[in-house]
Formats: structure tokens, C-alpha cells, sequence
């Protein structure tokens, strides 16, 4: 299947695995990337420059097609080096970085002077317009059912593909509730040229994840993810657990008077416990309510296949059908 978004990153599906602490280490790029998507490596969960250009170096190994690398732009009194990232990713001869958070207008010269394509990461239209304006390559438009951080606008991607298709003029992918072919027909129906995953991906034999996280995703349905950080205007979508429940019975509690501190316990570092050790109720984590469709542990090269599979058939047999009804 050609799109704009496989020719602009020179891949064989529209599919792109998004960014994810923890879970976007080399193995889980490649898998993807040898697939036909396009994998990517999470920049900050690697933790130094030093790190990620390791962890590139051993992606590098792994496959031979392109992947990317995600970096996400947070504020922050000491913010990462992101000098250093942007190095390892230009030495490392990357050639699509997955920008997110705070406008990565600062760090597109260097990104592009390099020959690399820069996909930006938005929940809104009026941020994938600046994306757009500032000179990124693409955007990945996140709706309000998606894992991880959803914007403030509550704007589902049935309302938002179309509305970023009325106004963008460059390609866009749909992420959040993204799992199947029907997913992929759905966006390319609505305007988008693609879509990302990122729970989906996670359960996947290759996801280099603990076990009991696979089978939490596999056992939840669509109404076991819970918003999180709304008072704080930080808000996350997060699997159900214990430490999700508290978290919420503190939000209750403190009403307008919640800091960040208040929550620290259920939020601050508590991923390599929940991805590496699998103590699932460590703290929150991001969850999409994607995990609704999620009913199985295939290979990344299974679903796929799969995913281009059903597509074809959706296009090919059910739409065409109605064509000629």
C-alpha cells in the first residue's frame, strides 16, 4: 500500500510505532522496521546520548530498513541534553525523529540541515497547523482515545481526522485507537495516510516488556483506562490499577489545592518496575483505550501482516461491494 506517509519515510506500510517509555528499545524498533512500518527507538528512556547512540548502533544491527527515533521536548529546571540527543541521532544517520511535547521549532535546523524528516506529535488541529508553519515534515494527530498524554480538548479522532484534513497541507497519520486493518481504513477514510501504534505494539512477543504487562492489556477492556493529572492540566490516560486509584482518591481529596508532589509515589519512576519487573500496580502507566481490541500476543510480523491483510480485504471486497451495490 502507497501513501504519502510511506513514500516521505520510505516504508513498505503505512504503520508507525510511536514513541514509548520503556517499551521503544532496539528490539522493538527493529521488529518493526524488518515488518515493513517504521519502528522507533524512545530517545529519553535511553537516558544519556551516550545510551541512545549505542542503542541505535544496535538497531542498526537488527535491520536494515529505515526506523526512527522519538524525542520528546518536556519543561523541566534541568532539561535533558538535548544538544547531545540531537547529535547521536544526526551521527547515528537517522533519518525520521518523532518529535512530542513542547514545540520542537528550536531543534528543527539541525534535524533538517541533516537530511532528516521530522514528524510531529499533536492533539490538536490548531498545534498540527504550527507544526506545519514551523516546518515539520508530517504530524501524527493523537485523538482523545489515545494512550499516554491526550491534549486538554477531549476531541475524539472521528471529529479530528477529518478537521486536520480540512486544514493540513502536509500528511498526517492517525494515532489513539489504532489496532486493526479496520483502524487503517478508518484513517485513510477520514484523511489521514497512515496510523501509529503504540499500545497495540506493546502487546507483541517482541515488545521487550514483562509478561504480566502483555496479559493486562490482553485481559482490559475499553473501559479499564482512567484519566489522570487532569487538575494539573497534565492529563494521562492510564490503565486501571491500585496506584491509579489513589492517585484519583488524592485528586478527590485535594480538590484545586493538588501539586505535583502530592502524586510523586504513583508517577516518578515507576516504569522500569512496571515494564522490566512487572509490578503492575507501581504506579501509572499509559494505556490507550485501544486495549479493547487487544486479544492476543502475536509476533510484530503476524500483526502486520495481519493488519494489511484485513485492510486489503475491507477495500477490496466490503467497500468495493457497496460501489457496486
Amino acid at each position: 500500500m502507497k501513501t504519502k506517509i510511506t513514500e516521505l519515510f520510505g516504508i513498505e506500510h503505512p504503520i508507525i510505532q510511536g514513541g514509548m517509555h520503556f517499551v521503544g528499545f532496539a528490539e522493538m524498533a527493529a521488529a518493526v522496521s524488518e515488518a515493513g512500518g517504521l519502528g522507533i527507538i524512545t530517545g529519553l528512556t535511553q537516558g544519556t546520548p551516550e545510551k541512545l547512540a549505542n542503542e541505535i548502533r544496535r538497531c542498526h544491527e537488527m535491520t536494515k530498513k529505515p526506523f526512527g527515533v522519538n524525542l520528546t521536548f518536556l519543561p523541566s529546571v534541568t532539561p535533558p541534553d538535548y544538544p547531545g540527543y540531537i547529535r547521536a541521532i544526526v551521527e547515528g544517520g537517522i533519518k525520521v525523529v518523532e518529535t512530542a511535547g513542547n514545540n520542537p521549532q528550536k531543534w528543527l535546523p539541525a534535524l533538517k540541515d541533516a537530511g532528516i524528516k521530522v514528524i510531529h506529535k499533536c492533539t490538536s488541529v490548531r498545534h498540527s497547523l504550527k507544526a506545519e508553519s514551523i516546518g515539520c515534515d508530517a504530524v501524527s494527530v493523537d485523538g482523545f482515545e489515545c494512550g499516554g498524554h491526550p491534549g486538554e480538548d477531549d476531541v475524539p479522532n472521528f471529529i479530528l481526522l477529518p478537521r486536520a484534513a480540512e486544514e493540513l497541507k502536509i500528511p498526517f497519520v492517525a494515532s489513539g485507537g489504532m489496532a486493526d486493518g479496520r483502524s487503517l481504513v478508518a484513517a485513510l477514510s477520514l484523511g489521514a495516510e497512515g496510523m501509529n501504534m503504540g499500545t497495540r505494539f506493546m502487546a507483541t512477543k517482541e515488545a521487550p516488556i514483562h509478561d504480566h504487562v502483555k496479559q493486562a492489556l490482553v485481559a482490559a477492556s475499553e473501559l479499564d483506562t482512567r484519566l489522570v493529572m487532569r487538575p494539573l492540566r497534565n492529563t494521562e490516560r492510564v490503565l486501571k490499577n491500585a496506584a491509579v486509584d489513589r492517585l484519583l482518591e488524592k485528586e478527590k481529596a485535594l480538590g484545586s489545592n493538588l501539586k505535583f508532589e502530592d502524586i510523586l509515589p504513583e508517577v516518578a519512576g515507576v516504569y522500569p518496575k512496571i515494564m522490566k519487573e512487572g509490578a503492575m500496580d507501581a504506579g501509572a502507566w499509559s494505556c490507550g483505550m485501544v486495549a479493547g481490541l487487544i486479544h492476543d500476543v502475536p509476533t510484530v510480523k503476524e500483526l502486520i501482516d495481519r493488519i494489511m491483510s484485513e485492510a486489503d480485504g475491507i477495500i477490496g471486497r466490503r467497500l468495493a461491494g457497496f460501489a457496486k451495490a
